[in-house]
């Protein structure tokens, strides 16, 4: 019986299986979905996959729970940070990991990570999308993976798992689909944010892009009139209760330098048995 080395890590109730890149040949979205499966597998939000990168100091793949291939993930990225400084030791401080959605910057110290994503693209404040015969106004964009933010009040009583269904798969976002993030805002440098994450289907306990985007997207609503500004800064309250800190930067219609920081908890280590794909 051939078995696989894993570790279970958490980012902010964000939870994943972190493997270095297998030697032989081994279906990955298989395996994703078979071990990130809760009853029958370790369970996690999906697995994360170390490799070697021609082009950065590390690679990072990251494959969600029903199998596909993701871009990016924030929490993904800074549990992975975390795991390489305990694992690879590396001589930098700050290191580069290469990923689908463009090179990400990130540092560890024990179980805190902080990661710089690649710039957010494809901001659109004023969407109209059709949502149960109602029109629903609501805000895109693309923090490495797509993102659409849906403010709301009394946001413990939103049906995120319907709502965030329909939204996810809605004509206007297609092929690519949206993660959706319902937002309310607690007061002037925090918000509260629950995301129904693509990939996962279903709502997560956090979401690191999510929260990115949700803290960029509150930030701009909330200081209209601010076009430049240096380490602009909005923290997240997720569903699991932890705070994520987000900072970027504001050059006219650029937002550029963003910063996710939080938590990047060691879970357990163990053997997957392989026989079981």
């Amino acid at each position: 019986m051939k078995n696989l080395s894993f570790t279970k890590m958490s980012g902010a109730g964000n939870d994943f299986i972190v493997i270095d890149a297998p030697k032989e040949k081994l279906d990955l979205k298989k395996l994703a979905i078979k071990a990130c499966d809760r009853s029958n597998g370790i369970g996690g939000d999906g697995l994360l996959v170390l490799n070697k990168s021609k082009e950065s100091d590390y690679k990072m793949r990251i494959i969600n729970a029903d199998g596909s291939e993701a871009e990016m993930c924030g929490n993904g990225a800074r549990c992975m940070a975390a795991y390489i400084v305990l694992n690879r030791k590396p001589k930098k401080k700050l290191f580069s990991m290469e990923t689908l959605a463009g090179e990400v910057l990130a540092e560890a110290k024990g179980e805190t990570a902080i990661v710089r994503l690649s710039n957010p693209k494809d901001y659109n404040p004023s969407i109209t999308i059709k949502v149960n015969d109602r029109d629903l106004h609501v805000t895109y964009i693309d923090t490495g993976v797509p993102h659409t933010i849906v403010f709301v009040d009394q946001l413990p009583g939103i049906d995120v798992k319907t709502l965030g269904s329909i939204i996810r798969n809605h004509q206007q976002f297609k092929p690519r689909g949206t993660n959706v993030n319902f937002v309310e805002q607690i007061d002037a440098g925090l918000v509260a944010a629950r995301t129904y994450e693509r990939g996962v289907e279903d709502e997560t306990k956090a979401c690191g892009t999510g929260s990115v985007a949700s803290a960029i997207v509150s930030y701009l609503k909330a200081n209209p009139l601010v076009s430049s500004m240096k380490k602009c800064q909005m923290k997240v309250k997720t569903t699991g209760g932890e705070i994520l800190e987000v900072t970027f930067d504001l050059h006219g219609d650029q937002i550029t330098n963003v910063w996710l920081k939080g938590s990047a908890r060691f879970i357990a280590k163990g053997e997957y048995f392989l026989n079981k794909i």
